[in-house]
């Protein structure tokens, strides 16, 4: 579990209780993704690296710290990942993005790919992939292989929950990818959904069935 960071944050928690609930709106349950992935872009970008440059402020000159080398990336797996996207942007707008397009199979439960866009030069850039739910984790394994097949080195996987069987999955397959979390739930149920979770991401942040 030392690859794992979960956020426990008191903001972060009572705002996931708020979009476990199933009378929390559709509007609601997007607002509350947003500024959720805002607490947990401080987490997965604590590690920036810094440099200086002089500044002069109002009243003197003063050497200033800023970020050093060039912009992050940010990957969404789509289509719910584009929840916790939207958030982590108005905190670095100027990163570049990249969308990784898979779905789950309804009988394996296996991610099948039918979209890939990323920026060039991902191995001199931190890539942070964003999926709310981290489940079996085959999208989410899918989604890093994509990412080192096109040159990424420098990787973070940012979840809104996890459940057991997947961060075991996903540690095994990619041993040196961080994951950020808000909660470990209990477990998946037989259609692999997380238990106790807030049901389908996609569907209560787009209102779709």
């Amino acid at each position: 579990m030392q690859q794992v960071t979960v956020v426990d944050h008191p903001l972060v928690q009572h705002k996931l209780t708020i979009m476990r609930d199933k009378d929390t709106s559709t509007a609601s349950f997007r607002q509350l993704l947003r500024e959720i992935s805002h607490l947990l872009c401080y987490e997965a970008t604590r590690e920036l690296e810094m440099t200086t440059k002089m500044i002069e402020t109002p009243l003197m000159e003063m050497k200033a710290p800023t970020l050093s080398g060039k912009k992050l990336v940010f990957a969404s797996i789509l289509r719910a990942g584009n929840g916790l996207l939207e958030g982590m942007l108005d905190l670095v707008p100027s990163a570049r993005v990249a969308h990784v397009g898979l779905y789950r199979d309804p009988v394996t439960f296996e991610a099948v790919e039918y979209y890939f866009k990323a920026p060039e030069d991902l191995e001199d850039r931190l890539v942070i992939a964003v999926d709310p739910m981290l489940a079996t984790a085959n999208s989410a394994v899918l989604a890093i292989n994509k990412l080192k097949e096109r040159g990424a080195q420098n990787i973070r996987f940012v979840s809104l929950l996890a459940a057991p069987e997947g961060i075991e999955a996903f540690t095994e397959a990619h041993p040196d990818v961080p994951v950020i979390t808000a909660a470990i739930d209990k477990k998946l149920n037989e259609k692999n959904y997380i238990l106790p979770g807030l049901g389908d991401a996609g569907d209560r942040m787009y209102g779709t069935k």
